[in-house]
C-alpha cells in the first residue's frame, strides 16, 4: 500500500508515529508531509539503513503518483486535530485516499471529512478507537505460557515501542517465538491489530491488556507488551498503571533518553533519579506480580558514537543492568537478560 504521512512541523523528533511506519510498517512511503523541511527528504534526517527513503513535500499536493492512504504521523499532546492540517486530510479523501488516524479527535466524527469519504469511497480508520465490549481485569494475564516482558519508560517518548518491536525482531531472529502487544497507535498501525489503551475507560484499561496477553499467551513463547507514558508522569500515569498491572509481566525493561531531566511537555516535572524510577516500577509491580527491572534501552540519537557509548556505560552502570541503544548498537544485551 503506498502511503502518505502527515509530519508537519514535527519531523522527525516530535513525529514519533511517522519514524515508526518509516522504519516498521509494511507500507511503500510515498512521501512525508512537513512545511518546515519541505524539498528534503527523509534520509537527510534518518540515518538508518531500516528507514525507507522518502521526499518530504509541503503539502498533500505536492504528493507525486498513485497513494492509498494518508496517516496522520504525529500525535500533540491531548491529541487533538490541528486545523492547518485540513486541507490535507481534505485534498486525500477527494484523491481517493482513505485516512488512518491515531489522534483522539476521531476523523470519522468530523461532518467535512466524513462526507467527503463517503463521496469518494474511502475509510477513515481512526486507530484510537477502542473496542465497545472491554470490561475491567480479573487478574489473571500471569496465567498464561509464555513469558511477558513489559517496555516502561522516565517519560513519553523514550524508546517504548521502539524498543518493544526490536525485541521482538531480535528474538524471531533467535528462534524465539515472540510477538508484540501493541497498546498505542503506533504499534497498532505497525501490527493491525491491538487495543489503544490510552483510550479505554480508566476501570477498563487494566482489563484490555490483560485481554490481548490471554488472546496471544497460547500462541507464542514470549510476548512483549509495548509501554506508554511513565509512572512518574504528572498526566500519563494512569494508563501507565494500568498497563504494569494488566499485563501481570515477568520482566521489565526501563527506556529513557541520554541527557533528557525534565518530562516533555512538563519541564517544571524533573524526571527522578534512575534508581528511584526503578524502585518505583517494581514497588508498583509487586502487589500484583513481581516484576524487575531486568534491562535499560537508551535513545542516544542526539549523541555521536563516543558520547553514546559512555552514555551507555552510565546507564548500565546506574541501573546496575545491561543496557544498550537497540537502534544503534542492536539488543543483543537487552534480549539476553529478556530471556
Amino acid at each position: 500500500m503506498n502511503v502518505a504521512i502527515l509530519a508537519h512541523e514535527q519531523f522527525p523528533d516530535r513525529a514519533k508515529t511517522a519514524v515508526g511506519i518509516l522504519r516498521y510498517a509494511d507500507y511503500d512511503v510515498a512521501a512525508v508531509l512537513d512545511r518546515e523541511t519541505a524539498g528534503d527528504r527523509v534520509a537527510d534526517h534518518l540515518a538508518d539503513e531500516r528507514v525507507q527513503d522518502a521526499p518530504i513535500v509541503a503539502g498533500i499536493d505536492g504528493v507525486e503518483g498513485p497513494l492509498d492512504a494518508l496517516v496522520i504521523g504525529i500525535a500533540p499532546i491531548g491529541g487533538g486535530f490541528e486545523e492547518s492540517w485540513r486541507a490535507d486530510v481534505r485534498g486525500a479523501l477527494g484523491r481517493g485516499c482513505d485516512v488512518v488516524s491515531g489522534l483522539h479527535y476521531f476523523l470519522e466524527s468530523d461532518e467535512e471529512f466524513r462526507t467527503l469519504a463517503a463521496e469518494h469511497d474511502c475509510d477513515i480508520w481512526d486507530v484510537r478507537n477502542p473496542p465497545d465490549d472491554l470490561t475491567v481485569s480479573a487478574g489473571r494475564a500471569a496465567d498464561v505460557d509464555a513469558d511477558v516482558v513489559l517496555t516502561v519508560g522516565t517519560d513519553c517518548s523514550t524508546g517504548k515501542m521502539t524498543t518493544s518491536v526490536e525485541l521482538v525482531e531480535a528474538a524471531r531472529e533467535r528462534g524465539v517465538d515472540a510477538a508484540l502487544i501493541p497498546t498505542g497507535q503506533t504499534g497498532i498501525i505497525v501490527e493491525d491489530w491491538g487495543i489503544p489503551v490510552d483510550r479505554t475507560v480508566s476501570d477498563f484499561t487494566a482489563g484490555a491488556v490483560e485481554r490481548m496477553v490471554r488472546e496471544r499467551g497460547a500462541d507464542h513463547d514470549l510476548l512483549v507488551v509495548e509501554g506508554q507514558g511513565s509512572i512518574t508522569h504528572p498526566a500519563y500515569s494512569a494508563v501507565t498503571c494500568g498497563i504494569l498491572h494488566g499485563a501481570m509481566p515477568d520482566r521489565l525493561v526501563l527506556c529513557h533518553e541520554a541527557g533528557r531531566e525534565a518530562i516533555h511537555g512538563y519541564e517544571s516535572f524533573p524526571i527522578p533519579p534512575l534508581p528511584q524510577v526503578v524502585s518505583l516500577y517494581e514497588d508498583l509491580a509487586a502487589p500484583v506480580s513481581a516484576a524487575d527491572v531486568v534491562a535499560g534501552s537508551l535513545n542516544t540519537s542526539h549523541l555521536d558514537d563516543g558520547d553514546a557509548n559512555e552514555a551507555i556505560v552510565e546507564y548500565a552502570t546506574t541501573l546496575d543492568a545491561p543496557a544498550t541503544d537497540p537502534i544503534r548498537f542492536g539488543t543483543d544485551e537487552i534480549l539476553d537478560a529478556v530471556l
